[in-house]
């Protein structure tokens, strides 16, 4: 199985994706539905939040009529808690440049493994006008395997948090979204 044949297919709106992220991300999470971090009710308000939020936009991935998996963003401000939540404090420069928050990606485990993951990746941040994207990882996530995976995809380390009480401690990561041109 390749990232070949997938059909990426973009949203803006929450109200025709909702039942397909849902479904993905139960199935993804499954060994951890039963802690209430990774409860599917917390999951749905956590995606209405964000959703509600500037700059919302997701793409997913289609094998024929199945969704294999799905990333999603929006847009952050300087001022956002997102980096307020941030454990050390950051530059200024990082702060005030455009970002945009990379909040869940998700892959079905047959298509992992594939580069169907970095496809629908990359065709998120593709047209986006933003200069830079973060994203917070569990580092313990897949033995470090997921946070290694971001770090070949070019992001860096800056920060930790801890969105939530009953959620773990996160590794912050960031990386430009491409590179600046002369002049910019």
């Amino acid at each position: 199985m390749t990232s070949e044949g997938i059909e990426l297919r973009h949203a803006t709106g929450i109200d025709t994706v909702w039942d397909t992220l849902i479904e993905v991300y139960a199935e993804v999470r499954a060994d951890h539905l039963h802690q209430p971090h990774y409860s599917v009710e917390r999951y749905g308000e956590r995606l209405a939040r964000h959703a509600a939020e500037p700059g919302w936009e997701t793409v997913i991935g289609y094998d024929g009529d199945k969704p294999v998996g799905y990333a999603y963003v929006n847009t952050i401000t300087s001022d956002d808690r997102w980096w307020r939540r941030m454990t050390t404090p950051l530059p200024k420069d990082v702060t005030d440049r455009p970002t945009i928050a990379l909040k869940e990606i998700m892959l079905r485990e047959p298509w992992r493994g594939t580069g169907t993951a970095r496809h629908i990746h990359d065709e998120l941040l593709a047209a986006r006008p933003e200069e830079q994207v973060t994203l917070l990882v569990n580092p313990l996530a897949g033995n470090g395997k997921v946070k290694a995976l971001y770090e070949r995809w070019g992001y860096q380390e800056i920060s930790t948090q801890q969105p939530s009480a009953d959620g773990p401690v996160l590794t912050a990561m960031l990386r430009a979204i491409r590179e600046p041109t002369a002049g910019e």
